[in-house]
């Protein structure tokens, strides 16, 4: 599992656009940045829809103002799913970011088999990542929410 202080793994990440379908390198969206980055096991499921996304939509602006350039959402899930849920959730201040096939995922090793659920899923963390080095990582024990909310990643910046 990747740990502080270690540069993020190479990847691919999609976003739909209304320019079209976006395949952003993970080195270069995240060169020159703090970027608050959370993942949850997937769009539209309970916890991820009522509390997860919608805390880090109700505090982008402060996040922001702690310095933060970029708030972004990883599920492994395809772009047109992660659009439609960021359409349904208004976040017009994150990026839905697709890790369709979880290779990103299994890079960090933060994978989780669900089994029947949806197979292999992100595990629910939250990390902050300055110029592509991880520097807070807050990954959830299985079936909790704590450590990941958007007021526990407000705390450590």
């Amino acid at each position: 599992m990747i740990e502080q202080g270690q540069q993020l793994p190479a990847g691919i990440l999609a976003e739909l656009t209304k320019d079209g379908m976006q395949n952003h390198d993970v080195a270069e969206l995240f060169a020159g940045k703090k970027v608050v980055l959370f993942a949850v096991p997937g769009a539209f499921t309970p916890t991820c829809s009522e509390s997860h996304l919608p805390g880090f939509v109700v505090f982008a602006d402060q996040l922001k103002a702690k310095g933060v350039d970029l708030i972004a959402c990883v599920s492994v899930n395809d772009a047109f799913v992660m659009k439609a849920w960021g359409e349904s959730q208004n976040t017009t201040e994150l990026m839905m970011l697709a890790d369709g096939d979880a290779s990103f995922t299994k890079a960090l090793g933060l994978e989780m088999d669900t089994a029947a659920f949806g197979g292999v899923r992100s595990q629910r963390y939250a990390m902050v990542v300055d110029n592509g080095v991880v520097t807070t990582l807050n990954v959830e024990a299985p079936k909790s929410f704590e450590v990941s909310t958007a007021e526990a990643i407000l705390a450590t910046l």
